[in-house]
């Protein structure tokens, strides 16, 4: 129990650097190769082709998904960057977390690095099911255990506040931004990605199992409303409770109501830009998207 919630600390810390936005040193990338992709440019580090080709890919895929099904697209240039170059490009402190230099630059790490490898305590000191499903899904082709599957599908719930950012969607509270890029990368994953669903929800899944929320300081939405920044700054593993909570919701929305729930979700967000109570947000939701998305603020402290 004690490997749980050590391992469950750790990913919460993680998590919640998701939040965390750099200011970039430059954006002078001329000691970078230049990949162009589809829908984006990607520049990369000296020995980091396979890694951007890769990644170059799976925004394209992203991007050209929800092109289709939303009728928008972004511009975002991917950085794609080892550890050298990490701290040329961008003041975020730890390698290996994607993130935003600002609007449009989106960076993440090209190498296996220690933030990734702390996400994974020593499989014998896991309970036989988890460290089962943790060899299982999080290995490399030579089948070490590396986090990178995780680490990379994140860069899609970035994309998905690139999505909204740029396409001037009224998000109404700080919990539905969140709930939307997770529900954006759960859409993609699942459509267009089943094999990686595991790599996906494993551990936002442990970590709602296994926390209690009579051990964090904040657990209402409405708190994460009034204290967001607080949260993130001076309490990530409560914050990251959060995100992997609306992860799973995320989940469970796609479960119920498929791909029509997000484009619905992103109709309402571009159209409805007065102010709601919680109570109209909450019928608003039920109506126009679906009630599964409505049932997380209704069934929150359930």
């Amino acid at each position: 129990m004690n490997s749980i919630k050590s391992l469950s600390r750790s990913i919460l810390l993680g998590v919640s650097i998701l939040l965390f936005i750099s200011e970039v040193h430059a954006q002078n990338y001329e000691n970078l190769h230049l990949l162009k992709g589809d829908n984006i440019d990607v520049y990369y580090s000296e020995s980091a082709n396979a890694q951007a080709e890769s990644m170059a890919t799976l925004c394209d895929g992203v991007i050209s998904f929800y092109k289709s099904t939303i009728d928008f697209q972004p511009t975002v240039t991917l950085l794609v960057l080892s550890a050298t170059d990490w701290g040329k490009y961008t003041d975020f402190p730890v390698y290996g977390m994607p993130h935003y230099t600002d609007k449009n630059t989106l960076v993440v790490a090209s190498e296996n690095n220690d933030f990734w490898k702390s996400m994974l305590p020593p499989l014998d000191q896991l309970p036989t099911d988890l460290a089962k499903q943790i060899s299982e899904t999080y290995v490399d082709s030579n089948g070490n255990l590396t986090m990178r599957k995780f680490f990379d599908l994140l860069a899609i719930h970035e994309l998905g506040h690139a999505f909204h950012a740029q396409g001037n969607l009224t998000m109404h509270r700080k919990w539905i931004g969140e709930l939307f890029s997770n529900m954006f990368l759960h859409t993609y994953i699942a459509e267009k990605k089943p094999e990686l669903l595991p790599a996906l929800t494993i551990f936002p899944t442990m970590v709602v199992t296994s926390v209690n929320k009579k051990d964090l300081k904040y657990s209402t939405l409405d708190e994460f409303e009034a204290n967001h920044g607080l949260i993130a700054s001076q309490f990530p593993q409560n914050y990251g409770w959060y995100q992997c909570r609306l992860h799973t919701a995320a989940g469970t929305i796609y479960d119920e109501a498929g791909v029509s729930a997000f484009q619905k979700l992103w109709n309402v967000l571009k159209t409805n830009n007065d102010p709601l109570d919680d109570s109209a947000l909450a019928e608003l939701l039920s109506k126009m998207v679906d009630e599964s998305v409505a049932n997380v603020p209704l069934e929150w402290n359930n």
